[in-house]
């Protein structure tokens, strides 16, 4: 099984759409993420015009489309980037495929894009994101407690941040 990562194109916009809406999908993803085709394209042309600023990746195995994540620049003085939208369809997991993704994604961040920090956040009920997240290197900083509104009631916000040094990189 080889996974590859590459930046999403207009002709992926139908594909991310459809994922973002899957029943077994769009549970775990923020309520206010992109999910519309003109949301996505809108994403999607931000990191054409800025790369080193943002991205939207689409997750390949064995060349077929199989999920997504994105970066954002937060602070341009220290380098911080925040990672979300990790989405795997159905039909890929229990492979580790988002392991291999963001590991490459990561890489890229610290690598090619020469970022000092990386962070993300995941609802505390997502179990996988949960496990995914310390399962490729991320430190648990801290809980937003009760910090989102999700179905009728609140939920936490779990917080997590990697350094180069946390995978054994110099800083």
């Amino acid at each position: 099984m080889s996974v590859a990562i590459r930046r999403a194109r207009e002709d992926d916009v139908e594909f991310l759409v459809s994922l973002a809406a899957h029943e077994d999908v769009a549970p775990y993803l923020a309520v206010s993420g992109s999910r519309t085709p003109d949301e996505l394209l809108e994403e999607i042309r931000e990191g054409e015009v800025d790369p080193d600023a943002a991205g939207r990746f689409v997750i390949e195995v064995d060349g077929a489309r199989a999920g997504t994540m994105r970066f954002h620049r937060t602070n341009r003085r220290s380098r911080i980037a925040h990672l979300g939208g990790l989405a795997v369809h159905p039909d890929f997991r229990g492979r580790r495929v988002a392991d291999d993704a963001a590991g490459l994604l990561i890489r890229h961040l610290f690598g090619e894009l020469r970022y000092h920090r990386l962070e993300l956040e995941t609802y505390g009920f997502n179990e996988r994101a949960l496990a995914h997240a310390e399962r490729v290197g991320f430190v648990r900083e801290g809980t937003r407690r009760r910090a989102y509104r999700r179905n009728d009631g609140w939920v936490d916000g779990v917080m997590f941040g990697l350094l180069p040094e946390d995978l054994g990189r110099p800083a």
